[in-house]
């Protein structure tokens, strides 16, 4: 245990640092170019990288000693934010204020790299977790995983909104390289027990789709699974894509970066119950009750033009994020053989993640051009703007009701599948 907690140490480094690169990218493109569509691409470039990503990663995992794949994660992060960092102290100040600007999206790439490159901590930790922790006490390990991923979405989005604000993105990747390298060499001081590496029977192969496919079909009822996380990630593009902009249409960049850091406890409380209590007996009947509470607060929470119910909203949201999660990586550790965890969790990420970047690609136009019209100048003014409010902040405030309503009935036509009901019995096997 004292190798995981360690492990959780150089994760909440790692974590921090990527999350503040990430937000700060997020907050300094929409501020510069003052439209939602660069918010929409950034969100969507990253879902798709960390979708093809997820594959490779999981192999390279499952066939490398676990330490030496994230001591690579760290290097790659170094390389990608120096690079970013060179890019943005020899471009004029002009270059970064159009989304049709080649140096602003040559600029975010190599951000989105330095920050997807710390994804592999995120597949190599839960796939220790089978390692390391005895089954009875793995959803309680999960839990703290989780709380580590909180901890460090509060510091940064504190951060983040903070830095940016007072000091500029100058300072934001003198912090994001200093603290890479931290990481870095306290990982190297990691000692883990790898002696060897469980391959397949097959030869190993750098990315064993076909393999972990067939790994994940054997099981009744994984996929259906990996698919309604899928469909939920197809609605959070959503929110990846427009709710900086929403926040930002509210309050202040720097308001905006302290209100996150303040829900972002509500991930630490959500992580820290878990690591506690542990997620109870029956993981996938409270999945979908949680489900059925985050999509019913998503229909509600921008129901107003108030960032005290956006806040109350969100707040309950962030807490039942760590749930879900939890369950799910509960669910795969046991049921998934261990030489192919890494692959799968690698295939649940990309499969997972691929569903948002077509969310968030779509959905800047759509809101840009059709909800922000509709709630402005539209005809939605005249049919629910005295009431609903009207404006830029109420088009974007629409689209969230309407993907939660169909998250809620997503939820409660699934939670009623025969699929589920075989997962859940062999789980408790």
């Amino acid at each position: 245990m004292k190798t995981f907690y360690n492990l959780l140490g150089v994760g909440l480094i790692a974590a921090t640092t990527n999350n503040f690169a990430w937000f700060a990218l997020t907050y300094f493109a929409y501020l510069e170019t003052k439209s939602v569509i660069s918010t929409s691409m950034i969100g969507g470039i990253y879902l798709v990288a960390t979708a093809f990503s997820g594959f490779w990663f999981g192999s390279i995992i499952d066939n490398h000693k676990k330490k030496s794949t994230m001591i690579g994660s760290s290097i790659a992060s170094l390389i990608f934010f120096t690079l970013g960092f060179l890019i943005f102290l020899m471009s004029p100040a002009s270059a970064f204020q159009s989304v049709t600007s080649p140096i602003l999206w040559i600029f975010a790439l190599l951000v989105l790299a330095g920050t997807i490159s710390g994804n592999i901590y995120n597949i190599a930790i839960p796939t220790l977790v089978a390692v390391l922790v005895p089954e009875k006490n793995r959803d309680k390990a999960n839990g703290l995983f989780g709380t580590i991923i909180g901890v460090a979405f509060a510091i940064t989005s504190i951060a983040s909104g903070l830095v940016l604000g007072f000091m500029g993105m100058y300072w934001i990747f003198v912090i994001a390289i200093m603290f890479t390298i931290v990481a870095l060499i306290y990982l190297i001081f990691i000692s883990i027990n790898e002696k060897r590496i469980i391959h397949t029977e097959e030869t190993p192969k750098r990315i064993d789709i076909k393999g972990t496919i067939k790994v994940v079909k054997n099981i009744p009822g994984l996929f259906a699974l990996i698919f309604f996380t899928t469909f939920n990630n197809l609605l959070g593009g959503v929110f990846m894509a427009l709710m900086d902009a929403y926040g930002l249409s509210l309050v202040s960049v720097q308001v905006w970066g302290l209100l996150w850091g303040f829900l972002s406890f509500g991930f630490i409380f959500g992580g820290l119950f878990i690591a506690r209590r542990g997620l109870g007996k029956h993981l996938l009947r409270n999945l979908f009750r949680i489900n059925i509470v985050t999509w019913t607060v998503c229909i509600f929470f921008t129901i107003q033009p108030s960032i005290i119910l956006l806040t109350i909203g969100t707040f309950i949201w962030m807490s039942l994020i760590p749930f879900i999660e939890a369950t799910e990586q509960t669910i795969i550790q046991k049921v998934v053989p261990r030489e192919r965890l890494g692959r799968v969790f690698g295939f649940a990420q990309s499969i997972e993640q691929a569903a948002s970047p077509l969310t968030a690609f779509i959905i800047g136009p759509i809101a840009q051009f059709i909800f922000i019209p509709f709630m402005t100048t539209g005809v939605g003014v005249k049919l629910i703007g005295s009431w609903f409010g009207i404006g830029t902040g109420r088009g974007i405030a629409l689209v969230f009701i309407a993907a939660g309503i169909v998250g809620l009935i997503v939820t409660l036509i699934a939670m009623r599948s025969t699929s589920y009901k075989i997962l859940a019995e062999r789980y408790r096997k």
